[in-house]
């Protein structure tokens, strides 16, 4: 377990395979934070595994020890196998209704949610 977020990050980028990553928040300006910060290719927001299906071909990040390596990648994906493309896939939670008019029939406002965010991404 990660005590910070960015021990949560560098636990992350050491492992040598570097395909996948994913966060879990309802905070969209934290998810942007790891997003920048993961060296995986494949990263999830609120998404187990972000492994993208046809016709979306991946074979690892380059300079990675990925499943296939260098030059081992099927579909039209192995044209730009030497390149750096991130694919970023997310899900967002539906507010709840008393946060978004802003609390109880009380008038008091909502208390700002706690955000809970999960560093088990692995392949």
């Amino acid at each position: 377990t990660a005590s910070s977020w960015m021990e949560a990050i560098e636990i992350e980028n050491a492992n040598p395979f570097g395909n996948a990553a994913c966060v879990y928040t309802t905070n969209g300006g934290y998810a942007d934070w790891f997003i920048g910060r993961f060296r995986a290719a494949m990263l999830g927001i609120n998404i187990g595994i972000p492994v993208p299906r046809e016709p979306f071909s991946f074979g690892g990040l380059y300079g990675t020890r990925s499943k296939y390596g260098d030059m081992d990648i099927t579909g039209d994906g192995a044209m730009e196998f030497f390149t750096n493309r991130i694919k970023v896939t997310s899900k967002w939670p539906v507010p709840d209704l008393k946060e978004l008019v802003g609390g109880a029939t009380t008038g008091d406002e909502a208390p700002a949610p706690v955000d809970q965010a999960n560093f088990a991404g692995r392949m």
